[in-house]
């Protein structure tokens, strides 16, 4: 599968207008069960920042969709 994001995009979760915008940090590889082979690169870390405090999410890359003006994690 094709990544539709790189590190340091903003994007939003689809569907959600009030949905924090988050940058993205990396993807992170999805391990088999009983295997130490990576199969996937559909997840994505994202950092966000609510009243001053820092979260870090992972989510699915058909979740998210990309904000084309940013403007930063926070807006003056």
């Amino acid at each position: 599968m094709f990544r539709k994001f790189k590190p340091g995009d903003w994007v939003r979760i689809k569907g959600e207008e009030t949905s924090p915008q988050m940058k993205v940090l990396k993807y992170v590889p999805k391990k088999l069960p009983f295997s130490q082979k990576s199969y996937a690169d559909t997840l994505v870390e994202c950092v966000w920042y609510n009243q001053a405090k820092r979260h870090l999410g992972v989510f699915n890359q058909n979740q998210l969709i990309k904000i084309l003006n940013g403007g930063g994690l926070f807006k003056a």
